[in-house]
């Protein structure tokens, strides 16, 4: 600015607040993770997304948000991911970690490890949200699925 005499001392406030909220606009703007791009069927981010969420499914802090994050994309892009999918992208995490936690509950050599520390080797941080997700998607607590594995191979075995 080479001629501030069109500005009065009382002006000064004013046009920091003007600047000042520019530049947390410009900031604000910059922070924002990158527009999602239209998709094709079959988006190559997807796979990779879903490789990124098996490797880390022992995370309890992995979230549709921070798979976004990881990714540079917005929830909104995520979902949309998603949408092709035969479920949600919170749906696929839990359908994973309990996959992986009915298999270690089945596993003889895992027999001593209690049920609520599969869970939380699994990302699951209540052993009763753990509970009431296995039941609902096998039909069984996690106890009697355990007791009842071990009960089946032994009469396999003999």
């Amino acid at each position: 600015m080479e001629h501030t005499g069109a500005y009065r001392p009382a002006d000064g406030p004013r046009l920091g607040t003007v600047l000042s909220s520019l530049v947390a606009a410009l900031l604000a703007r910059a922070a924002e993770p990158a527009p999602c791009p239209p998709l094709a069927p079959q988006a190559p981010l997807t796979p990779l997304i879903m490789a990124f969420i098996q490797q880390r499914l022992d995370d309890p802090e992995l979230t549709p948000q921070s798979i976004a994050a990881a990714h540079g994309i917005s929830l909104s892009c995520l979902h949309r991911l998603f949408e092709d999918e035969s479920e949600t992208v919170a749906a696929f995490v839990r359908r994973r970690r309990l996959e992986r936690a009915r298999f270690d509950l089945a596993d003889p050599a895992q027999a001593g490890t209690p049920v609520h520390a599969v869970a939380a080797r699994w990302g699951f941080t209540r052993a009763t949200d753990f509970a009431r997700a296995f039941r609902a998607a096998y039909g069984l607590a996690p106890g009697d699925f355990r007791k009842y594995s071990r009960g089946f191979r032994g009469r396999i075995a003999t």
